[in-house]
This record gives C-alpha cells, structure tokens and sequence, in this order.
C-alpha cells in the first residue's frame, strides 16, 4: 500500500473556502471583532473546529491578503446603513428594515445575520418615489360622516 505524503507546510486542516469568502465580503463592512461574532452566529468554525475571534479572523485576512475594514471606507462607496437611512427619514429602525422586507426600499445583506447596505442612489431613488407618491387625503369610495 502506499499513501501520498503531505508536502511540507501543508496540512489537512483547512479553513473553508466559503468561511474565507464570507470573510472577504464581512471585510468591507466590519471590523475584525464583528465579523467574527457574525461567523458564530452563523456556527462557522475553524479549521480546528473553534469559534471565531477577532484574532483569529485577523489571522485568516492576513493570510489570504484580504485587506482590513477601514472606518469611513463604506461611506466612500456610497452604502449606507440601515441606522443611518432611519435617521435621513426621520423613522425607527424597524420602519426601514419593514421597507427593505417590503422590497419598498432596495438594500443588500452580505449573509444572514450581515448588517444590510442601502446605496446612496438608492435611497434617493426611493425619496423621489415617495415625493411623487404624495398622500392621498379623499378616498373615493369613502362616505361623508356630517356630525351636528
């Protein structure tokens, strides 16, 4: 019988590729500390089975050369966040997040559990829709209640 010896600097344990993507995706929207509460929630482990940390997330950035999250990166590219669009529109959290599950509002979510992104263009697309869509004060069908 005869097996293939594993080459030097090579071993079986290997973090998966889709760990590692999501981590590419996480790396532009997250610091290190919560993209690695995100993979948990998700129940990614390591290679060795353990949860992540912010060390460790670290660890497979550095490795795979996916560049850090820089503070004021996202802004740069337009996205913003669902507390942000909330506080332009003057409504709750929730209100937005109802928007986006209504497909009123377009947004997108890296994973389950990411934090969702709405585009600069989208929200001013979304705006415009709203200003055309001014509120109707008389229904139609609507009776006339006179109260003496």
């Amino acid at each position: 019988m005869r097996l293939k010896k594993t080459p030097t600097g090579r071993h079986g344990q290997v973090t998966s590729t889709e760990t590692i993507e999501l981590i590419e995706s996480l790396a532009r929207l997250q610091p290190d500390e919560r993209i690695a509460a995100t993979i948990n929630r998700l129940g990614h482990r390591t290679a060795h089975a353990q949860t992540w940390t912010a060390a460790r997330v670290c660890s497979i950035r550095n490795a795979h050369g996916i560049a850090p999250y820089r503070e004021g990166e996202r802004q740069a590219r337009g996205e913003l966040t669902v507390d942000e669009v909330a506080a332009a529109l003057q409504l709750t959290h929730t209100t937005v997040l109802r928007l986006i599950r209504q497909k009123n509002l377009v947004a997108k979510q890296v994973c389950r559990n990411a934090p969702w992104t709405i585009l600069q263009d989208d929200l001013d697309d979304f705006l415009a829709t709203r200003a055309e869509q001014s509120p109707s004060t008389r229904v139609s069908g609507q009776m006339v209640l006179d109260i003496q």
